[in-house]
């Protein structure tokens, strides 16, 4: 592994890991770390299929080094500002999916970061925050767009207006993680997340970072109009022709459910509600099999 000052940097598997090396910081974001960090992201591009973010030492990421910025003026720290924004853009608008692993501190810059990544895990052990209100600041790393879009602005508001700390749960509650796992288990998780994404089919993964967070800017009719010349740019393609005569010939995966008990117990009350007290989870099977039904008939 080869590890540079502010960062390391390994590739395994098709897999570029990534990780935050200010462990005595707290892995706080300064000018020199967010410059590997962007260099890191640029290679990963190139060398792997998925990227992998996370942080040594105690925490992911306590954000912003508050140190740089004391006696800069107002124009030092809009262009400071914006290379965040350009860092990140990488991130956001690249050719491989981004995987931030987390735990400990993920507050400020460092929740930034993170809500740049199209995929979020958190051990048991993390916690998110927006501080800067508290520090008479603002944020700057892209909080207003991209950790408002996973929260609310509403939410995100209550986090910068009163300090709000949100652990682990309430992270995956608000929309702010996807996973949560158990203490020092966010990288064995990003692991297996890793390759799941890695067979993913190029054409695949370029609508789902390129096609989908745009279409959430744009009206219905032109967000359904690009959708359609999607899956038609997708369908056509030659990775979709081998997997889908794969499907055909009942060679692929079936999609089943992460676990009968869990699948029973999560259905609401209201409209699904005799499935959960089904025997044996009997009306979970039945929506199984008329899944298996459908998908027969349209093969």
């Amino acid at each position: 592994m080869r590890t540079e000052r502010l960062t390391s940097y390994d590739l395994r598997d098709g897999v570029a890991w990534l990780g935050l090396n200010r462990p005595d910081k707290r892995n706080a974001i300064n000018k020199g770390l967010l410059a590997e960090l962007e260099l890191g992201v640029r290679r990963a591009q190139d060398d792997a299929q998925a990227l992998v973010i996370f942080g040594h030492g105690p925490c992911f990421s306590a954000g912003l080094d508050l140190t740089e910025y004391r006696t800069r003026s107002a124009e030092e720290v809009y262009h400071g500002s914006r290379a965040w924004h350009a860092a990140f853009s990488l991130l956001l608008h690249g050719r491989i999916p981004a995987i931030a692993a987390l735990h400990g501190a993920t507050i400020g810059g460092g929740l930034e970061l993170a809500a740049a990544c199209q995929i979020r895990i958190a051990d048991d052990t993390a916690f998110f925050a927006l501080p800067e209100g508290a520090r008479g600041i603002y944020v700057g790393g892209g909080a207003s767009v991209h950790v408002a879009r996973l929260l609310g602005t509403s939410r995100m508001a209550d986090m910068m207006l009163t300090g709000r700390v949100l652990d682990a749960a309430a992270a995956e509650r608000t929309g702010l993680v996807q996973y949560v796992v158990p203490r020092g288990e966010a990288k064995p998780k990003a692991a297996e997340l890793a390759a799941k994404v890695s067979a993913m089919a190029p054409l695949t993964i370029l609508g789902v970072l390129h096609a989908l967070p745009r279409i959430q800017d744009m009206s219905e009719a032109d967000g359904l109009f690009v959708e359609s010349l999607m899956i038609a740019f997708t369908h056509t393609g030659p990775e979709a022709a081998a997997r889908l005569s794969e499907f055909t010939a009942k060679r692929a995966p079936k999609v089943t459910p992460p676990s009968l008990a869990s699948t029973v117990s999560s259905l609401p009350a209201d409209g699904f509600g005799t499935a959960a007290a089904a025997p044996n989870g009997a009306a979970v099977d039945s929506c199984l099999a008329g899944q298996e039904i459908y998908a027969e008939d349209n093969r």
